[in-house]
């Protein structure tokens, strides 16, 4: 089979600028996973370094230092443990992208593009939640401006190179024995990533906090309010980005689970995934004292099924 991505060709003379540069559109795919790993990178050094960006200590009115003279510092430690359980989500969601785009999106497997369109589109209109909560990260949006014309033209430039598998979109893989527990287990978690960006995106936009949160800052929404009335929809903006990237990688994963061929490349993605968006949300509870076991413990089911799922694929023998 010949795919359009096999005959772009940059010595041909009938070959544009456009064409040479980007070939199918795969690449651009691939630079917008790319910069999701720079975005989750820098995420995670800010708050190893405990500091805000600039826009938000002019919209707080404080620096992160000022704040931490608050509740022991409690309040600083509750956001920035958001912070890194988001980057986490989005440095997993590049890994997965790069492997997409290289792998079953070269090969011309139809579900890749179609998880490219659903994840990008709930990922990306995530930003929107924002909005509801009174506070405009200007540097996200700005971020998410320039990054959008880029995927929207990787997913028009690849629309047509997905032709394999096309008639199995619905219907999924057909698998057997350990691989088709695997796969299940996978779908499991994928479900469980989704339904908790849900649940996150959720409370945020309302409530905001739990009552595991609000035991761990030592303060309710009220007290909050009362030094600073800003500080709530700054958290819910992060609530809001963490839920939204929960989402997205969930989707990935459910795609994943049904249509996904095995292969080492594909284990090697997850591995690296998983570990990096789980090893994020779950280490940084430690890191900030935040150990509340009921509050960990669906993120502790959802790390044992991923797992054990992964180990299910990768048994010799298992398909």
């Amino acid at each position: 089979m010949t795919l359009e991505s096999d005959s772009v060709r940059a010595d041909r003379p009938d070959v544009g600028l456009v064409t040479g540069l980007v070939g199918d559109g795969r690449s651009l795919l691939s630079l917008t996973g790319l910069a999701l790993w720079l975005a989750g990178g820098f995420a995670l050094f800010l708050s190893a370094r405990r500091e805000f960006l600039p826009h938000d200590v002019a919209f707080l009115g404080q620096t992160a230092a000022e704040l931490c003279a608050v509740a022991d510092c409690r309040v600083n430690r509750f956001m920035f443990h958001d912070r890194v359980a988001f980057g986490g989500t989005l440095l997993a969601i590049g890994v997965v992208y790069v492997w997409m785009a290289a792998f079953p999106l070269r090969a011309g497997y139809r579900w890749a593009w179609h998880a490219f369109v659903v994840s990008g589109t709930l990922g990306f209109a995530s930003f929107l939640a924002y909005l509801g909560y009174g506070y405009l990260d200007t540097w996200h949006g700005a971020a998410t401006l320039a990054l959008l014309p880029c995927f929207l033209a990787g997913l028009w430039r690849t629309r047509r190179i997905g032709v394999r598998g096309a008639e199995n979109l619905l219907t999924g893989t057909v698998t057997r024995g350990v691989e088709r527990l695997a796969r299940w287990g996978l779908a499991g978690t994928a479900a469980g990533m989704v339904l908790a960006g849900l649940v996150i995106v959720t409370l945020g936009s309302s409530v905001v906090f739990v009552p595991q949160d609000v035991a761990f800052m030592g303060m309710d929404r009220a007290a909050l309010d009362a030094v600073n009335p800003r500080l709530v929809p700054l958290i819910a903006h992060d609530r809001a980005g963490f839920g939204g990237g929960l989402l997205t990688i969930g989707t990935l994963v459910g795609f994943i689970a049904r249509h996904a061929s095995v292969s080492r490349a594909l284990r090697q993605a997850l591995l690296v995934a998983g570990t990096l968006g789980f090893g994020c949300a779950v280490g940084v509870h430690y890191v900030e004292g935040y150990t509340d076991f009921s509050h960990l413990a669906p993120a502790f089911a959802g790390v044992a099924l991923f797992y054990s799922s992964l180990a299910g694929l990768s048994i010799p023998g298992s398909r």
